[in-house]
């Protein structure tokens, strides 16, 4: 997936067109998980694996792995959030704000959908968050922002002066306690955290650009990665 626009689309259209709605988003470079209700789940995975081509869902089990938790601590300053808030709460709204992303060539890296449905103006809506290259916030304002000025409620916001800091390891899984470790690490530096996604053997987090040097630090020796 890294590096090619539009397979987040692809997932969110394909959901849209069997009718289901998504409750919340989380991505990694090589992963998009989807939260919906219960009821449509053999009904996604059905779709899904009609959409990408796929004769067989199955994962195959985690393992645990015989490695330290974390292995590297990377810090990435290159990136913007975009924010768009008060999303009408229905299905194929996601799979449109990302098809126009793709359509405009916006690489998206982390994609944060909020549980939270909150009633505007007698509609329900929800709030989505997503971080692409600075280099891309043109493109992405010029396709997204007449799209949400058609909504009752919606609002774009790009905020460029953002760092994201990632812990990176294979012995993440199955070892409780890893992202704990990393938030507590943040917060003993007075650093506040913006946005989250994780992945199997990735955790990362959004903080402001002035605090990426210090969240680094901080995370580096919380796991004794300093040297």
């Amino acid at each position: 997936m890294i590096g090619r626009p539009g397979i987040a689309a692809q997932m969110f259209q394909t959901l849209a067109d069997a009718g289901v709605n998504l409750e919340m988003i989380s991505t990694s470079e090589v992963k998009v998980s989807c939260v919906i209700a219960a009821a449509d789940g053999d009904r996604a995975i059905r779709a899904l694996c009609d959409g990408f081509d796929l004769n067989a869902s199955r994962l195959p089990p985690k393992q645990a792995v015989n490695a330290p938790p974390v292995r590297g601590v990377a810090l990435d300053r290159s990136q913007a959030e975009l924010a768009i808030r008060h999303i009408p709460d229905r299905p194929g709204m996601a799979a449109h704000i990302f098809s126009l992303l793709a359509q405009a060539k916006v690489s998206v890296d982390m994609i944060i959908q909020s549980q939270r449905c909150r009633i505007l103006k007698g509609e329900p809506t929800r709030d989505l968050a997503c971080t692409i290259a600075q280099a891309d916030i043109t493109a992405a304002e010029n396709v997204l922002a007449p799209v949400v000025q058609g909504w009752p409620s919606g609002e774009l916001v790009l905020n460029p002066q953002i760092a994201k800091v990632s812990v990176v390891g294979a012995g993440m899984i199955n070892q409780p306690g890893i992202a704990a470790q990393m938030f507590q690490a943040l917060a003993d530096a007075q650093i506040n955290i913006q946005m989250i996604t994780t992945s199997e053997i990735k955790i990362s987090c959004v903080v402001a650009e002035a605090d990426g040097e210090a969240a680094l630090k901080a995370v580096h020796q919380a796991f004794g990665l300093a040297g």
